[in-house]
């Protein structure tokens, strides 16, 4: 068999990345370790596999007097207590393995307070590996038969693969041998390092499904540290010097030509089984733990990240060597981050540089909730705004994977103790928002030009050949046979040529016979082969033709599927425009449904609270209206009763003043009787003329006196003037007055003397008098004093209220009588012929001073006031 010679491959554009418009949600499960004890108190409850309950402590419920209500969070997953760890392998890192081999990328967390498991989850312990030591074996299980021999791929340290020759590959592994640098693979798990041996067991080992066997594969595994915000290689071999140790230097980040983010000059270690790699991954564990004990620091205040590199090329089209083409390596990375414990500094009570470590891991994961809050914030609310990704260098190295340059998982570890709620519920949080964040789905590498199964049919060949050489004794000098050399078995094998005798005539025959029938068979290939060389000729013309055709028919194919790549791309833009504006207008339509809703309850309370009062009202306008029922009863009641009682007091005071008008009367009968009396003594020639009663004058009603004012009641016992004290008056005397020059006058010291009374003079005293003068029924002036206090009313003026009456009236005992004399045969005369009321001066005196009760005369009894009933 003639294989084909080997031609060049022509070199290919780098590849495009494709627009993707679907987006999964960051994948965030949550593992809840067991209590250190039974003694301590727990907070967390798993309520199903994907919900978990928080109960605050009971020291916080009464710190809060008991508001604080349970809280619960729901994940894509919650593992409890009893799950494996090949059970949170298979769920969570697997699908991610599987991703790694199939050109796409992967980052996995694990956040939690420090404690909570995370170390645990991540590295695991003999017998129960965790998610890193599955996650390499799954790797090697898978492509095991078809690496590369070490050395192929070779790093450009520029975040990319080169791929060497057979022989370049060679010379450098002879290269590193001889210095002895590159670790050698353990024969067997007994050579182990104890301290990760036997992590996995061989019935938990995992293997990718759809493995490309036509592609050649090798892993690189790198570990830096993140601490203080500087980045640290755990892998580099740097001198240490025992005497005065140097501290490590700091890498710095940079962006390569995709626009990926990588850590410049970090150490990148080809490996080759899961042993080894673990073993790498160990030693920069020992040179971590050396490097906090030097620095006097603590492994969980640093961020740790193992990454794992897997380039795969395709081979060349015989299937015996990787293709020499930079751009068919496809190199996709998978990073697990064990982040930092998150703590308070408040509980403890770290100080110094611990406090300042502290800080700075705070920092960075404050850094890494602002950037998922504004991720979310875009994607919900439609909005551009900048991610923060280079405030932390944890955040700005794994940018790339937030923008669609693989999936993210997330582990949240967490610690059931009570001591540890309120920072649980800050990563609980944070657990919840980054949920609602999605990265665009990675798309599948192009597929290479070659037909598939190339590896298969070159070993297939391989082990023909093989086959055939062992049937027919094998090749010379241990080397294959030539093109050549299997023509020439295939001809008639040459008789002896040995001569040993003159006369022989049978050898040369024989020689000449076998040349012949070799020249024929050489003939008859010739021909067999010219005539399919022409057929291969014609063949190859005709494939030419319908190469060219089907290329022109490409090309134009690509045209128009460029055009409807175009359009596909518009329409992308247009969908995710409108996508992103659906977005928007499912969010302003929740926000306006919450606003309804609380409007809606706000309207329930005020309709509640309106018909509350309405009712309130009704019954406050049945009371009022029964109260009205009540009080007009009351008020007729009183009105009835007040009448009965005017008409009893008028009654009453009618009787008073028919009285003493009676008693006036009397008196001036009796004064009268005595001056006729006297005449007649002086006169006692003249007769007396006998009194008849049609002679006598009726007598003289007095008007009614003045209503009492209304302003204040009358006081019925007074003092004769108030004014001895320091209040000032307005004396109001107006010019109707007559002077009577009495000797008891009014007389009031500081006051205003008025004619008329005004506003201005009111409002410069609190005491008002106001002097009014009146004829008395027996024909003299009396003058009254009527005092009152003086008030500002609520419109600013003044008002007058009066509180008392103050009389003063004269008297002449020696005026005439204006009262007809008596009769002659009256009771006065049976009383001067009895002698005793002979003396004039005592006949005054006794009607002066007369008092109401006495039994002097039936006229006199009923002079006093009588005695007020109450009402």
């Amino acid at each position: 068999m003639i294989r084909p010679t080997k031609g060049k491959t022509p070199r290919r554009p780098v590849p495009k990345k494709q627009l993707n418009n679907q987006k999964d949600p960051v994948g965030v499960y949550c593992r809840v370790r067991p209590l250190g004890s039974e003694d301590e108190e727990c907070c967390v409850e798993v309520i199903s596999n994907t919900t978990i309950q928080l109960h605050a402590p009971d020291g916080l419920k009464a710190n809060r007097n008991g508001e604080f209500k349970e809280t619960q969070y729901t994940f894509k997953k919650v593992f409890g207590l009893k799950t494996t760890q090949k059970e949170l392998f298979d769920d969570v890192a697997k699908p991610l393995v599987e991703d790694l081999v199939h050109c796409k990328n992967g980052l996995l967390f694990t956040y939690g307070v420090t404690g909570s498991g995370k170390t645990y989850t991540m590295t695991g312990s003999p017998g129960q590996g965790g998610l890193l030591p599955r996650s390499l074996d799954m790797i090697f299980n898978s492509i095991g038969p078809f690496q590369a021999k070490r050395f192929v791929f070779k790093p450009d340290d520029k975040n990319g693969m080169e791929v060497q020759n057979q022989v370049d590959a060679l010379l450098e592994r002879q290269k590193r041998e001889s210095q002895q640098s590159v670790p050698k693979t353990p024969s067997s798990r007994q050579k182990l390092d104890p301290e990760f041996a036997d992590m996995i067991s061989p019935e938990d080992s995992s293997k990718a499904e759809g493995v490309d066997e036509d592609s050649s594969y090798s892993v690189f595994v790198s570990y830096i540290e993140i601490y203080n915000n500087y980045i640290y290689d755990l892998l580099e071999d740097a001198p240490f010097d025992p005497i005065k140790p140097k501290p490590p230097q700091s890498k710095i980040l940079r962006e390569d030509q995709n626009h990926n983010m990588y850590v410049a000059g970090c150490t990148e270690v080809e490996v080759k089984s899961t042993e080894e790699a673990f073993e790498v991954f160990w030693r920069g564990q020992k040179k971590r733990r050396i490097a906090n004990t030097q620095l006097n620091r603590e492994s969980s205040r640093s961020h740790s990240v193992f990454i794992v590199k897997l380039a795969q090329a395709p081979l060349d089209a015989d299937g015996d060597n990787v293709l020499q083409d930079k751009n068919q390596v496809n190199v996709s990375q998978l990073c697990l981050v064990d982040l930092a414990g998150s703590e308070r500094t408040s509980r403890t009570r770290a100080e110094g540089n611990r406090l300042r470590e502290a800080g700075n891991i705070n920092q960075s994961l404050m850094t890494l909730r602002t950037c998922i809050e504004v991720l979310r914030e875009n994607q919900m609310c439609g909005t551009n705004k900048m991610v923060p990704y280079r405030d932390s260098k944890v955040t700005h190295l794994f940018k790339n994977y937030f923008d669609g340059e693989g999936k993210v998982r997330m582990v949240v570890c967490v610690n059931p103790n009570a001591d540890d709620y309120e920072e649980t519920m800050l990563v609980m949080r944070f657990a919840e928002m980054t949920q609602e964040v999605e990265v665009a789905r990675p798309v599948d590498r192009p597929i290479c030009g070659f037909a598939a199964g190339r590896r298969h049919r070159n070993q297939a060949f391989k082990e023909e050949l093989s086959r055939r050489l062992e049937e027919r004794g094998g090749p010379v000098d241990g080397e294959p046979p030539s093109a050549l050399g299997q023509l020439l078995q295939s001809l008639p094998q040459l008789p002896p040529c040995e001569i040993s005798d003159p006369a022989d005539d049978v050898t040369f025959p024989r020689v000449i016979e076998c040349l012949e029938k070799r020249l024929k068979i050489r003939q008859m290939l010739t021909g067999e082969y010219n005539k399919a060389a022409n057929m291969l000729k014609s063949m190859l013309q005709d494939l030419d033709g319908k190469l060219i055709s089907k290329e022109n028919f490409i090309h134009d194919q690509q045209g128009k599927l460029g055009e409807k790549d175009k359009m596909i791309h518009n329409q992308k833009n247009e969908i995710d425009r409108l996508e992103k504006k659906s977005k928007m207008l499912e969010y302003k339509i929740d926000i306006l449904q919450k606003t309804t809703n609380i409007y809606e309850e706000d309207k329930r309370v005020l309709q509640h609270e309106l018909e509350t009062r309405e009712q309130r009202l009704q019954r406050e306008l049945s009371e009022k209206k029964r109260m009205e029922a009540r009080m007009q009863g009351f008020v007729t009641d009183e009105k009835l009763r007040w009448q009965k009682e005017c008409e009893r007091r008028v009654n009453a005071k009618e009787l008073e003043m028919q009285n003493k008008l009676w008693v006036k009367d009397e008196k001036l009968k009796q004064l009268k009787a005595i001056v006729t009396e006297n005449k007649t003594e002086n006169r006692p020639d003249k007769p007396q003329r006998p009194s008849r009663e049609k002679d006598r004058a009726p007598a003289k009603r007095s008007a009614s006196p003045s209503p009492i004012p209304t302003a204040a009641p009358v006081r019925p016992m007074h003092r004769r003037s108030h004014s001895a004290g320091a209040e000032r008056w307005v004396d109001h005397k107006p010019l109707t007055n007559v002077e009577l020059d009495t000797v008891m006058q009014p007389n009031v010291p500081n006051a205003i003397k008025v004619t008329a009374p005004s506003e201005k003079a009111l409002s410069k005293c609190d005491k008002y008098m106001l002097t009014h003068q009146e004829v008395a029924s027996d024909g003299e002036i009396q003058t009254k004093l009527i005092k009152g206090e003086v008030f500002k009313t609520r419109g600013g003026g003044q008002a007058v209220q009066f509180t008392d009456i103050e009389t003063l009236k004269q008297e002449t005992p020696v005026a005439p009588s204006r009262k007809r004399r008596s009769s002659e045969n009256g009771p006065n005369q049976e009383q001067n012929k009895d002698g005793d009321w002979t003396d004039v001066e005592t006949r005054c005196s006794v009607a002066v001073e007369m008092r109401a009760g006495s039994k002097v005369g039936p006229g006199y009894q009923h002079h006093g006031y009588p005695k007020r009933r109450k009402p």
